[in-house]
């Protein structure tokens, strides 16, 4: 166990490196027809921010070098209804942004426009991404210096959206719990009818070879 004190001064030189880095969530690489989609778990009502920029191989200096800016990024959204809810063009580096309107598993898809660039024919590319959402997705800086706000109350403001998010997380879980419920009684309804449905026929087909029998000793004049 570290001391207390080098607990602390390892938690600042972490956040100080999460400050100074970019803060990429993750990269994929992509073919050239290839499609990529992630499922995000969203909560309704809430704001989901992504940014992402690409780069593509260069084979003679055999590294990825950032993209042209003619090389775009098509994204297609849809909520847990399979509606959707953002279809667009981007350039090689952008933002897009959504609310979502439904509780549950969002698909994210995103796939390149490059077989109308010569440029990319047979090539890889190498897309970050980073999604935030909720509270997550406030540009805090932007809307302290947009609104005057001070410090203190900028950090109430950050507190109230926190409480909010939290809030919508909680009322999420509830419908999942609900629906997980839901699922729970119907399949046990169906399980308690075919169990009814199993016993019958078994009667019935005890019944039937009673029948049968008595039926066939009574021909050979066994009974």
């Amino acid at each position: 166990m570290l001391p207390c004190a080098a607990r602390r001064c390892l938690r600042l030189l972490l956040l100080l490196a999460g400050l100074a880095s970019p803060g990429w969530g993750l990269y994929f690489h992509l073919g050239e027809t290839e499609r990529k989609c992630f499922i995000e778990e969203i909560p309704d009502e809430t704001m989901v921010i992504g940014n992402y920029r690409t780069q593509l191989f260069d084979k003679q200096r055999e590294e990825y070098l950032p993209a042209t800016p003619g090389l775009g990024m098509f994204v297609e959204v849809k909520d847990p209804d399979e509606k959707v809810v953002l279809s667009r063009q981007y350039g090689s580096e952008g933002r897009f942004t959504f609310t979502s309107h439904t509780p549950g598993e969002h698909q994210i898809c995103l796939h390149s426009n490059s077989t109308k660039f010569s440029l990319f024919a047979g090539g890889m590319l190498r897309v970050h991404l980073d999604i935030q959402v909720g509270e997550h997705a406030n540009d805090y800086a932007e809307i302290a210096a947009k609104d005057k706000l001070s410090e203190l109350q900028l950090r109430v403001r950050q507190l109230l959206e926190q409480i909010e998010q939290i809030q919508k997380e909680q009322n999420y879980q509830r419908w999942r719990e609900e629906r997980f419920r839901q699922t729970s009684e119907s399949t046990n309804q169906r399980v308690l009818w075919w169990s009814i449905v199993q016993t019958l026929i078994l009667v019935a087909i005890g019944v039937w070879q009673m029948r049968h029998l008595k039926s066939f000793f009574e021909a050979k004049k066994l009974v």
